[in-house]
């Protein structure tokens, strides 16, 4: 709605920082929040608690951005931007693609268990009309972006194809 309204991705950090009553100060206070906004045209903020858990960070790509905590290392989003930024193909993939480039970097260091992508567009869902394009999740899996991956794979040899401009895919 923010951004809709043309506020500036670093003015909407602010008022969200700002409004945030923090309800569970101890358990998890806004100071070890991480969450980031990026509009249209590529211009983003990023917002990372100074309590937030070793190692915890972010880094932006000229259409993407990717943070974290309790990661490796910068390493991990670094290599997340690089993959996305770098790999061709269908969001999905390069979703993907970034997930695996995060994991290259050391990953979470709690090790691997899951792993999900979502993609919506207005009206661009593929069930009646929906805003859901796509949405997988692999849950309780030693290799988790693996099999997202063989599951993206799948989707995209049989994934619909647009049947109007503004849904193109």
């Amino acid at each position: 709605t923010l951004l809709r309204r043309g506020m500036a991705p670093d003015a909407i950090v602010k008022q969200i920082l700002e409004e945030d009553r923090d309800p569970l100060p101890v358990a998890w206070s806004k100071q070890g929040r991480q969450f980031a906004v990026m509009n249209l045209k590529g211009k983003y903020a990023a917002y990372t608690g100074p309590k937030a858990t070793e190692w915890a960070g972010n880094k932006s790509g000229k259409f993407c951005t990717a943070q974290g905590n309790i990661l490796a290392g910068p390493a991990v989003v670094d290599n997340m931007v690089e993959r996305f930024e770098n790999t061709k193909g269908h969001l999905s993939q390069r979703l993907v693609a970034a997930l695996e480039g995060g994991q290259a970097g050391g990953g979470d260091t709690r090790g691997q268990q899951s792993a999900a992508l979502v993609i919506v567009k207005k009206n661009c869902g593929v069930w009646l009309h929906n805003d859901t394009v796509l949405r997988l999740q692999v849950d309780d899996n030693p290799e988790p972006i693996s099999e997202l991956k063989r599951l993206v794979e799948k989707w995209n040899v049989r994934r619909p194809r647009a049947v109007s401009p503004e849904c193109k895919q």
